[in-house]
């Protein structure tokens, strides 16, 4: 372990346990291997509780936490006021609701104990490898004064990195929109892309499923084995098994020769179950088998095979409802719904709209040898007003209509369908919300109050007038929903204080 301060390229990692021998164990053997593997210095402290606020101050760029009850709590604070960090989460409990508990908490990923140090060192090896860190800042002696010119060169070079990360969530692995749910997403793939744990992903038709599941795949380090997807509603219940499964030679009639199945030929990759609450119940058992045990017998053949997969699933349903119904093995549930990301409708990030409708006019004018490159006002506010009930999927197929039937160089109304102009249903609710917020500074303007207070006021009058709805809220005052509840932390523990 290191005593001294960090340099420049050395990463800060902060150990903290209330296990004696298992921080002896880091401190001795995986501070070394580590480095080995990431060719990087590697600035070990350790700690048996609180976490000493100079540490936090310096640039480090992980965080290693072993949780208990209590200590999950502790996981939480961190995460909430230190974002950039990488937290790795372990605890001897290793059971389903522990690891979505740790993960809901902040952490990126999720190790069930006892765990060699070899085997830790390779997680948090590839954890780092696909982590961004924060940019490095000087920090100053307490109570001095910083040179102007300082910082100055300290907002360019923030704002700086802001337009890089502007740019890079552009489009992001697929995706198109800034809206801050979709930042909410963005943040949820690059937190759990790196983890083996299977991803549940949930959100209605047409909102993008694949496209996350592409995301979680191509930014893991299985990026570069194979992403094999399969619709379980697109198939027939009687072929499905053999589809997910293979079968041997003979197994059926029909079956002319050995064939693999979807789960082999995602093997060092990833498999996608699209719609996974179609699959039938008695192959859902045996799904939960492959989990498992990672092994599998294609239809009627007798050898076990083993296969290394990360497991997404996907739904445009509510999963507990159909637990409920029955019509989802409740095991899977909890097997599957490790890591959930929920993908919002359109009608909620109504920010993206045009960004998209913008992409998908420049990507079918060029398809189509078209001279379309721009929408009219009148245009961009019918689209605006639409509440897409089938979300991107309906928006790009709108695009693509009327590239092919119309010509010109401005989409006009006339050339959107009739449906748009039928169903212009504005968002009052919203609209009317974003107009009581604009003009609550001048309510506010004859009693000044700490600015902590005052944001937790508009905040909290956002949430009471969408009825506690998070998203709601968050999309009216054009912020993450996450920062809703890290700001609800905050404000617990100031007003405790």
């Amino acid at each position: 372990m290191n005593s001294g301060h960090a340099d420049a390229n050395s990463i800060r990692i902060a150990v903290v346990s209330s296990d004696p021998a298992f921080r002896r164990m880091i401190n001795d053997q995986l501070s070394g291997n580590l480095e080995v593997k990431l060719q990087r210095s590697c600035d070990f402290q350790i700690f048996d509780g609180k976490v000493p606020a100079s540490f936090l101050m310096e640039p480090a760029c992980a965080l290693i936490t072993f949780e208990e009850d209590e200590e999950l709590k502790v996981l939480s604070r961190l995460a909430s006021r230190h974002p950039n960090m990488l937290l790795l989460a372990l605890s001897e409990n290793g059971s389903v609701s522990r690891a979505v508990a740790s993960m809901q908490a902040g952490a990126h990923d999720f190790v069930a104990r006892p765990v060699s140090a070899d085997a830790l060192a390779t997680r948090l090896s590839d954890l780092l490898a696909h982590h961004r860190p924060a940019p490095h800042t000087d920090h100053m002696a307490t109570g001095s004064i910083k040179p102007a010119a300082m910082a100055m060169a300290e907002v360019a070079s923030n704002s700086s990195e802001i337009a890089q990360q502007d740019e890079m969530l552009k489009d992001f692995e697929g995706f198109i929109g800034k809206s801050p749910a979709m930042q909410g997403v963005y943040d949820q793939i690059i937190r759990v892309s790196a983890s083996k744990a299977p991803v549940f992903i949930t959100g209605e038709s047409g909102t993008g499923k694949e496209v996350c599941a592409q995301a979680l795949h191509a930014r893991s380090n299985r990026g570069s084995g194979p992403f094999i997807a399969i619709n379980c509603s697109a198939i027939p219940k009687d072929l499905m098994e053999s589809e997910l499964f293979g079968h041997v030679r003979g197994a059926f009639t029909g079956a002319t020769d050995d064939r693999r199945g979807a789960a082999e030929l995602a093997d060092g990759g990833t498999l996608f179950l699209d719609e996974i609450g179609e699959m039938p119940l008695d192959l859902q058992a045996k799904l939960l088998r492959l989990i498992q045990t990672g092994s599998l017998r294609r239809v009627g053949g007798a050898q076990e095979i083993s296969l290394d997969i990360r497991f997404i699933a996907a739904t445009n349903r509510d999963p507990l409802e159909e637990v409920r119904a029955g019509r989802f093995r409740e095991d899977l549930f909890y097997r599957m719904h490790v890591l959930p990301i929920h993908l919002p409708p359109l009608r909620e990030r109504t920010g993206d709209i045009m960004p998209l409708a913008q992409s998908f006019l420049a990507q079918y004018a060029r398809e189509e040898n078209k001279s379309f490159t721009l929408f009219s006002m009148d245009a961009e506010h019918m689209l605006k007003a639409y509440r897409w009930p089938g979300n991107v999927r309906q928006l790009q197929n709108i695009i693509r209509r009327l590239t092919v039937m119309y010509d010109g160089n401005v989409v006009e109304v006339d050339h959107l369908p009739d449906l748009l102009s039928d169903d212009t249903l504005y968002d009052s609710e919203l609209d009317q919300a974003i107009y009581n917020l604009r003009n609550v500074g001048q309510m506010m303007a004859s009693s000044i109050e700490p600015f902590w207070l005052q944001e937790k006021q508009i905040i909290e009058g956002a949430l009471t007038h969408f009825d506690g709805n998070i998203s709601r809220a968050a999309a009216a005052l054009e912020i993450s929903p996450s920062t809703i509840y890290r700001k609800r932390m905050s404000w617990a523990q100031k007003e405790a204080v």
